[in-house]
């Protein structure tokens, strides 16, 4: 078994691993040696020392309370306990330090878990990784170097993956859905010092390619030649007017508008008075138009025209894409119009193997649970809002029932207070 990673496992860890999976520490054992050695620079769980670790910004002094909570669904109540959202419509700002700065290594990835149990309308659930700062003046402006997680605001649910890169925050020009239901799901960012990436949702694939390509951190490598000009024969037009096209000698026989056929005079038209009367006009169905000839493939068509290709001299190539000096901190810096969002199981590390692994250990362990907890829960709230109309029913037939048996009774004392009179 590997003891550095062993070492770096807490009690709470192990102790999940070999009592709340049930599982013997032999079997547990065997689990961790197919971990594979990396290095972690920050892990989070949220466990009761926390508060330890985060500091909430001082920037706003209405920012929104953060508290830890494993939400309304959970697989195990203290294993998923997380940093949850707590009040409406507000800013969040809450950030925490590495155990040491670092900087970028070969293979870095970021890995978070993300509730939205409130069913949210609008508002963030990203993580910012950032250079070291003054933690209780944390606010949106504070210097970061990536931005990562899910945005959801109406129709808008896309995945962020942000950048910073000479004093601009690039935006990823791809925009992959996130997950909006109220379920817990995993957020990873594999980011590569060959300028690859990838990025995972719930440990499969959502999306992966190059960041020069995926980002605008450079100038384009191709422009269009200034010097190059459209020649003047260019032909430009696609389809031209069939010269053997003629239009019709009867194409105008008939008018736009005739008289309308089945209009009468009406009975009661006086010519003295109303004038001569005239039938109203209406569309004629035979009138064609106006004529157009019908239009060909034209031979000289030469296409679209684009000025040729040449090398950008301002292009200027950097090896370094996505790579930084100086991680120092983690934080949340967000807005929600609905509160919930419970935030758990962060980590940063050097190797996807062991991201896995945590996410196996955390977040895979206890997704099953927690999906039939939620599952439950809507069954449950089905069969007592069914109870509810059943009962909303029988009081409405039982109220007209005895409407009914009221105007009975009134029927029956009619004749008799006849009598009487």
């Amino acid at each position: 078994i590997n003891a550095e990673y062993m070492g770096r496992l807490s009690r709470s860890d192990i102790g999940f691993l070999a009592a709340e999976m049930g599982l013997r520490f032999w079997v547990v054992s065997v689990i961790l040696c197919h971990a594979v050695l990396g290095k972690t620079f920050f892990k989070e769980t949220f466990d009761s020392t926390w508060g330890d670790r985060w500091v909430q910004s001082k920037a706003k002094s209405d920012y929104g309370k953060y508290k830890v909570s494993a939400g309304k669904f959970y697989g195990d109540k203290e294993i998923d306990q997380g940093l949850q959202t707590s009040e409406d419509a507000k800013f969040y700002a809450i950030s925490s330090k590495f155990p040491e700065p670092f900087d970028s290594p070969d293979t870095l990835v970021i890995q978070f878990s993300v509730k939205h149990e409130q069913d949210i309308d609008c508002g963030g659930g990203y993580v910012k990784i950032a250079p070291e700062f003054d933690l209780e003046k944390f606010e949106g402006d504070t210097k970061y170097h990536i931005m990562f997680g899910p945005d959801i605001c109406g129709a808008t649910k896309k995945i962020h993956f942000i950048f910073e890169y000479k004093g601009q925050n690039l935006l990823w020009k791809k925009e992959p859905r996130a997950e909006s239901d109220t379920l817990t799901h995993v957020y990873t960012a594999i980011i590569k010092k060959d300028g690859t990436y990838e990025v995972l949702v719930d440990n499969q694939k959502k999306e992966s390619g190059k960041l020069e390509e995926d980002w605008d951190f450079l100038k384009p490598k191709m422009i269009d030649d200034p010097e190059d000009k459209k020649p003047d024969d260019w032909v430009d037009d696609a389809e031209i007017v069939d010269p053997e096209d003629k239009k019709p000698d009867d194409w105008d026989k008939e008018p736009e508008q005739i008289v309308d056929p089945d209009a009468t005079q009406p009975d009661d038209w006086d010519e003295e008075e109303d004038g001569t009367w005239e039938a109203p006009m209406i569309s004629n169905p035979k009138f064609k138009g106006e004529w157009k000839p019908k239009m060909i493939p034209n031979p000289a068509y030469k296409g679209v025209w684009k000025p040729k290709q040449i090398d950008n001299p301002e292009y200027e190539a950097d090896d370094s894409l996505g790579q930084y000096k100086g991680f120092a901190v983690a934080g949340f810096d967000l807005w929600q119009v609905k509160s919930g969002t419970v935030f758990d199981n962060l980590i940063l590390t050097d190797s996807v193997d062991e991201a896995k692994a945590f996410y196996d250990v955390t977040t895979g362990a206890t997704k099953d649970a927690e999906k039939k907890m939620f599952d439950k829960d809507a069954a449950d709230k089905a069969a007592k809002e069914e109870e509810l109309r059943k009962q909303r029913e029988a009081e409405e037939k039982k109220s007209s029932e005895e409407e009914e048996e009221e105007e009975e009774e009134d029927d029956e004392d009619e004749p008799k207070k006849h009598d009487e009179l």
